[in-house]
């Protein structure tokens, strides 16, 4: 797919360091592809077998007709497996040199960096996001840590070890945890991100109200990134499909400087990134925290 367009980062380096958690798709979109193609390919190399076929199961059908039939079906699984090669390289794209350009975005979107000490990417997954905060920070040359929260043991410990891969272990800190419970105190952080994580909350909620339910969930994840998030401090959220609902959302919240970026197309659907600043004075006299333990990590 060429060179990331962010970050002088090829497609190859990223998956050399992060691999895909898309290989499945990937996968099934390239093996059906194969399979449209060896049937058009057939349809070519045995056409006159393919028209006696038909003649046997249509007898009374003209011969034109036949031939018709042949060459439609021919062009239409080669134009099947075009299709479906095209998806599978989207996918891979998406997964790969969009998700690092997305993130340098991301890390674009807050104004200042050198006050930045303390950092959370809420659903981290494989770190790519994660990891362009702490190369940030590192760029700073301050002390500052990121902490990656993930639902998952194993992805945050994976996550981790790319951190230690791209050379910024010092300033990423993994937790177990789940976004709609953050295990963090009220106002702490000066940066809170999230990529592609919030849409997947309330993804497994049954019932007839399953729409209202997932979107109270997103809304619930969402509610607790702005809680963690200290006065003053800035967010920023890139999601598929649902970051109007985001926007929208954070402005009852009476978050200021929300700001929806144009439309990204990733995995073949819209996507935007959503930025926003707490207010100074919002939830006024908060306590003084106790100061988080960068040393209890996930491993």
């Amino acid at each position: 797919m060429g060179k990331a367009v962010a970050g002088r980062r090829d497609w190859t380096q990223l998956y050399a360091i992060y691999g895909t958690d898309e290989w499945q798709t990937v996968a099934f979109l390239v093996l059906h592809a194969t399979l449209f193609a060896g049937i058009s390919l057939l349809l070519l190399l045995y056409f006159p077998h393919a028209l006696t076929f038909l003649g046997a199961l249509a007898p009374t059908a003209p011969l034109p007709a036949l031939r018709f039939a042949a060459g439609f079906a021919g062009s239409v699984a080669a134009l099947s497996a075009l299709c479906l090669l095209y998806a599978a390289a989207e996918v891979l794209y998406s997964s790969l040199a969009l998700r690092w350009e997305m993130a340098q975005r991301m890390v674009a979107a807050i104004p200042d960096w050198s006050a930045v000490r303390t950092a959370l990417d809420v659903g981290c997954g494989r770190g790519m996001l994660l990891n362009a905060v702490a190369m940030q920070m590192k760029k700073e040359g301050s002390g500052g840590r990121v902490v990656g929260l993930e639902r998952w043991r194993e992805t945050a410990v994976a996550a981790l070890r790319r951190a230690r891969a791209e050379g910024v272990q010092e300033h990423v800190t993994c937790r177990e945890g789940d976004a709609r419970r953050l295990p963090f105190a009220d106002g702490y952080f000066d940066v809170v991100v999230s990529a592609v994580h919030l849409s997947g909350l309330g993804r497994r909620v049954a019932g007839s109200s399953r729409a209202a339910a997932a979107a109270a969930e997103r809304a619930r994840g969402l509610g607790e990134m702005v809680r963690v998030l200290k006065p003053g401090g800035f967010g920023v959220v890139w999601d598929l499909v649902c970051a109007p609902e985001y926007a929208q959302r954070l402005r009852e919240m009476q978050m200021e400087d929300v700001r929806v970026s144009d439309r990204v197309t990733a995995c073949m659907v819209d996507s935007h990134i959503v930025s926003f600043r707490k207010p100074l004075n919002y939830a006024a006299g908060i306590p003084a925290l106790p100061p988080l333990d960068w040393r209890t990590n996930i491993c």
